[in-house]
């Protein structure tokens, strides 16, 4: 079992010197991934339904919203740390050009020694979307498609390509990932996210914690696809009852994700040495745990 942080450009962590800390602090006990989340805006009074609350609503308040482009975010903080893995959880991929997106993310991978995981998904803010000049009616349809595109030009000498949305030939994207490609973890949970994640993805990730079903879904998915789905890895939020977490383990969940919250111990302030002494020792208290 793998634990990562999660979601690291949020609340204190939109502090630089927090963000580093929280990630160097992470590195030094163990975690062995820091995960970020993205809205590029939060257009106010929007009618969309936010899934994952009862209240239909984002928490906050939208002008009130401080969070950073998960990108440049760990881009940052990977300058700062040398092993833990750079998670995103989720980049909303539908609202990004795949070729742009591509370049960004294998840079970013090269630069920091091959540590990222790309956590992506379809998205659900309709007015965010249409703020950025996204469609939304067909955002699955072109996740797919852009997944495809964007491992075209992280694997090909001359990347070629040609979909309903995405289009080039002989298009040089250098550099190349690390390890030939860039991990792409599914995130959502709903059945399509699972059957996605089955079909095309390297892992899976469903945000409201391991759901037996749409974890054998995508696994099945997976193997009527003629993929192994014990190469599918799955990763979810940390239960509230530590209790249990051999039993995921022996579900076979791979990936255990930590809340940077006050509920797990971690939202200190580290704005001089002994606030980040406090810091780190609450870190690795809970990783000793």
């Amino acid at each position: 079992m793998k634990f990562g942080l999660r979601y690291c450009n949020t609340g204190r962590f939109t502090d630089p010197v927090n963000a580093v800390e929280l990630l160097q602090a992470a590195e030094q006990a163990g975690f062995d991934s820091a995960w970020t989340i993205e809205h590029t805006v939060v257009p106010g009074g929007y009618e969309s339904v936010y899934p994952y609350a009862d209240s239909g609503r984002l928490p906050g308040r939208e002008a009130d919203f401080v969070l950073p482009d998960p990108l440049i975010w760990l881009a940052y903080v990977a300058s700062a740390t040398r092993t833990i893995k750079l998670g995103t959880a989720i980049l909303i991929l539908p609202q990004h050009n795949p070729v742009i997106t591509a370049k960004q993310v294998a840079t970013l991978d090269a630069l920091s020694g091959g540590r990222v995981l790309l956590g992506i998904g379809v998205g659900w803010l309709k007015e965010e979307f249409d703020a950025i000049g996204a469609p939304f009616a067909d955002r699955g349809r072109r996740t797919d498609e852009y997944v495809a595109a964007m491992r075209e030009l992280w694997s090909s000498s001359a990347p070629t390509f040609r979909g309903e949305f995405v289009e080039f030939e002989n298009a040089y994207c250098n550099p190349k990932p690390v390890n030939g490609a860039v991990p792409i973890i599914v995130g959502g949970d709903t059945k399509l996210a699972a059957r996605r994640a089955g079909r095309l993805g390297d892992g899976y990730l469903p945000a409201r914690g391991a759901n037996p079903e749409m974890i054998e879904l995508a696994r099945r998915t997976a193997e009527e696809h003629g993929r192994d789905p014990n190469a599918l890895e799955i990763s979810t939020s940390l239960p509230d009852d530590l209790a249990e977490i051999p039993a995921l383990a022996a579900a076979g969940v791979h990936r255990l994700l930590v809340p940077v919250t006050a509920a797990a111990g971690l939202q200190a302030v580290v704005s001089s040495p002994d606030d980040a002494l406090a810091f780190r020792t609450t870190i690795e208290r809970y990783a000793d745990a």
